[in-house]
């Protein structure tokens, strides 16, 4: 199942994608939040669309693009997960997953435009496999545990900003990654059952230029491991979102121009969809 939801800030409209249609799932849930990720939601749409009960959302195709799920409690990312990411970025590749946390209003549409910080001038894009919980996760005895816990993934954007990353962190990253919109997400969540969440490509182009190609098989952590470790830490809640790391090819490598005014990034994930944002500079919109 693909889910998605449409229309303005605020306002986002849950919905069913079945081939070229957009069904209307008011009738089942309110949003696609924790409350309806945590209620056997795959079963209940199922039932729902069979029985006639999901309207053709009208004008779809003109509606604004949300984020495919409402803002989570939690966003928590892993860096240097992917060994030739951490090469470009001058480190070891780490014995545990390294965590750090971006803020719930980082979540926006996949197509929203994205404003780089004031003063910045090392903005970055990151393309990213992201898991959205559908079971509350606490202590998990094994990674087997974890697909139980998971509703479905997404494509994001970890926008970052490095030089606020790395030479103002006081130590950690979250610095450079919580600024308002850094983590365009969508156009959809995919239940599990759709992708071989260990075999995704992954890309990103900046100005149509290729950036990013690689394979999530190319992960240190795999998608399981991940969830089975932050559980050890944190209490993951229904509509919680990860980000699992991001593969070589960004602007910290040092091979690229960091983002400026009116770039235009592409990213995608095979069998999770497309997402392009446009960078509008902070000082420009003033």
């Amino acid at each position: 199942m693909k889910f998605a939801r449409l229309g303005a800030p605020g306002s986002e409209i849950p919905v069913l994608i079945d081939g070229d249609r957009h069904l209307d799932l008011r009738p089942v849930t309110s949003d696609v939040n924790g409350d309806f990720l945590e209620s056997d939601f795959r079963a209940r749409v199922t039932s729902a669309q069979a029985s006639g009960k999901l309207p053709e959302l009208e004008n779809a195709g003109e509606l604004r693009i949300g984020a495919p799920i409402a803002r989570p409690s939690a966003v928590i990312c892993i860096g240097m997960n992917y060994a030739e990411h951490a090469a470009e970025s001058n480190s070891e590749p780490p014995s545990i997953p390294i965590i750090f946390l971006k803020t719930p209003n980082t979540v926006v549409g996949p197509n929203d435009t994205v404003t780089i910080p004031r003063g910045s001038e090392k903005t970055d894009w990151e393309v990213e496999l992201g898991i959205v919980i559908g079971a509350r996760a606490a202590y998990l005895d094994s990674p087997d545990e974890a697909d139980a816990h998971i509703a479905g993934y997404v494509v994001a954007n970890d926008v970052s900003e490095r030089d606020f990353q790395m030479a103002v962190s006081g130590g950690q990253w979250s610095k450079g990654k919580i600024a308002a919109g850094f983590n365009p997400t969508g156009p959809w969540l995919v239940t599990p059952d759709e992708v071989d969440v260990d075999d995704l490509n992954l890309r990103s182009f900046v100005n149509g230029e290729p950036r990013q190609d690689s394979n999530t098989s190319d992960m240190i952590f795999d998608v399981r491991t991940i969830v089975h470790h932050l559980s050890q830490y944190v209490t993951l809640e229904p509509g919680d979102l990860i980000l699992t790391g991001t593969p070589q090819g960004v602007a910290l490598s040092g091979r690229f121009p960091y983002l400026k005014d009116g770039d235009v990034v592409d990213i995608e994930i095979d069998g999770l969809g497309h997402q392009r944002q446009t960078f509008t500079a902070w000082e420009a919109q003033r």
